[in-house]
């Protein structure tokens, strides 16, 4: 930015030195106003220009412009009407990148509800989200154009025409080229956002984290719901199931082996105790190994993590992943081919402190820093 010449200088402080030269109340209170020279308030302005240069990330880079969340440096965290991370709201993922999406269902869950506050509140917590990844450098505000494009209009008394719903919602995304980061709601979700993104790609690899396979046939006469969604996709040939992983896996179940049905899909299951008192790094190398090139959709149940760590959750399960497992599994996706994520099972009323929430938000910003063009310091 050129630095102000003195008349336009003199033009942007005349108001201001008219309204405090002509009134004697306010010469009063601000007296050393009619002491600042035009020198003076020139370097001022430069300084204050050069402090915002420096501490907020470019908007506009190889003549692109991007969305910059406002550094709460210098706007409030609690003002503002929450969207996800304080992005800007669009209407529509036209000429975006990538987009945070809602999902508020839970007409699919067979325990506690409430999951469909979950976006609502991921966005509330989303606030104390900052613009760059210390841990890995990603700068993703200077890679992609992301927005926050809002929730899609479900039908809360209809899970089958819900799903109708999200289906076409997510067709209309998919069709601008934009990534959808999707905030849910429960997990039968994937089902219908799974559908969408096989009629653009085809069959994809699937890195789903959860506490349970969801690969139920028929819950209390229903095929659809949060604990049938993959086995819905496997019928209907969404997934390639060589590249299909299950990590976190646990809990009681129905049967001796519960993750059988699976393994004879050609899904990897890795249960719990196989990542118990150690990184994940090596396991996400493999993972990486096994997806390959192709389209991969990353499925994050928030209930893959111990209840300690998020009590907030529909159907939680003791001895799950820490937080630090989960962060190393979505750092671990760095280099896959993700046309989609999804952060589910957030239940705000079983979630006293916010911090399921909370985790939830920060996990969607490791999913954003892992998309494919992402710029690295």
């Amino acid at each position: 930015m050129p630095l102000m010449t003195e008349e336009l200088l003199k033009r942007r402080l005349r108001p201001l030195r008219h309204f405090s030269t002509k009134n004697k109340s306010m010469q009063r209170m601000f007296p050393r106003w009619n002491k600042l020279s035009l020198k003076s308030a020139a370097a001022a302005h430069v300084l204050s220009f050069a402090s915002r240069k420096a501490l907020t990330p470019s908007r506009q880079c190889s003549g692109k412009r991007f969305n910059v969340p406002p550094s709460a440096e210098f706007v409030a965290r609690v003002s503002g009407i929450p969207t996800m991370a304080k992005l800007p709201f669009r209407e529509s993922a036209d000429g975006l990148d990538a987009a945070f999406v809602g999902v508020p269902i839970d007409t699919g869950t067979s325990n506690r509800p409430g999951a469909r506050f979950g976006p609502r509140q991921i966005r509330v917590e989303s606030a104390l989200l900052r613009s760059y990844n210390s841990g890995t450098r990603a700068a993703p505000y200077e890679s992609l154009v992301v927005a926050d494009i809002g929730d899609i209009n479900v039908n809360v008394y209809d899970l089958k025409d819900t799903c109708r719903r999200i289906r076409e919602a997510y067709r209309k995304i998919l069709s601008t080229g934009c990534i959808p980061l999707t905030m849910g709601g429960d997990h039968t979700i994937a089902y219908p956002i799974l559908q969408a993104v096989a009629e653009k790609y085809g069959p994809v690899g699937l890195v789903h984290v959860d506490a349970h396979a969801d690969t139920s046939d028929v819950v209390l006469g229903e095929k659809i719901g949060h604990g049938t969604p993959f086995r819905r996709c496997v019928e209907e040939g969404l997934l390639n199931c060589e590249r299909v992983v299950q990590i976190g896996l646990r809990g009681s179940g129905y049967s001796a082996d519960s993750y059988e049905w699976s393994r004879a899909q050609g899904f990897r299951v890795v249960q719990v105790e196989e990542c118990w008192f150690k990184s994940l790094a090596p396991l996400m190398s493999e993972v990486r190994a096994q997806m390959g090139s192709g389209p991969v959709y990353l499925s994050f149940d928030i209930d893959a993590l111990d209840p300690g760590f998020a009590p907030g959750t529909g159907t939680p399960e003791i001895a799950g992943l820490t937080p630090i497992q989960g962060v190393e599994i979505i750092r671990g996706c760095r280099g896959l081919n993700l046309v989609g994520c999804d952060l589910v099972e957030v239940s705000p009323p079983y979630d006293t402190t916010g911090n399921t929430a909370l985790t939830g938000a920060n996990l969607l910003f490791e999913m954003l820093c892992v998309l494919p063009k992402m710029k690295y310091y």
